[in-house]
């Protein structure tokens, strides 16, 4: 019987049917996707729990928290999350009213507006990130099997976790918490 915890969109095996239809680059990029969807859908529910913020206002607290000065201009989230600027003005709205940003003219251009992390939304993420990137680990390990976890693992860059009490070593790999770029 089948793992029900197991994702069921995941092959296990190689397709039997024309294996030159899909190169391998190609097909590993779909198993990439497929397995990061997997992944994503699990995190959802826990980073909604952990935090009270949706998936995608988490993305957005991320991507402030691994930038300079934890500030970007909105262009530019919208631009890494490749998301509608209408769209990211109603997360920006939410995660405002929540307490967990700010918003203020940008320095070179004051049409630009400047979204920047609060103290709040600092705390919160030192107190959740950790849990959240063992939830990461967990879901990937679920998603793929053990060979396949760790090549998924070792495309991943090191992100050292300062102040984690998780029991990981300062400096240790672990899964992003958003995109990078």
């Amino acid at each position: 019987m089948a793992d029900p915890s197991a994702p069921a969109d995941l092959p296990e095996h190689e397709p039997s049917g024309d294996s030159e239809l899909l190169p391998a680059p190609l097909r590993a990029w779909m198993r990439l996707l497929a397995a990061a969807g997997a992944i994503e859908q699990q995190l959802r529910a826990r980073v909604k729990d952990t935090l009270d913020v949706s998936h995608d206002e988490f993305l957005v607290l991320c991507l402030l928290a691994d930038q300079p000065g934890s500030s970007l201009r909105m262009t530019q989230i919208a631009e890494l999350l490749g998301r509608p600027k209408t769209r990211l003005t109603y997360q920006v709205a939410c995660l405002q009213h929540a307490g967990l940003i700010t918003r203020r003219s940008a320095c070179s251009d004051r049409r630009g507006i400047e979204v920047v992390l609060t103290d709040k939304a600092r705390r919160l993420l030192r107190e959740s990130t950790g849990p959240l990137a063992d939830a990461v680990s967990q879901a990937i390990a679920q998603t793929a099997c053990a060979q396949r976890y760790e090549a998924l693992h070792d495309l991943l860059p090191p992100s050292p976790r300062p102040g984690a009490d998780s029991g990981q070593v300062e400096g240790g790999d672990a899964a992003p918490a958003g995109p990078r770029k």
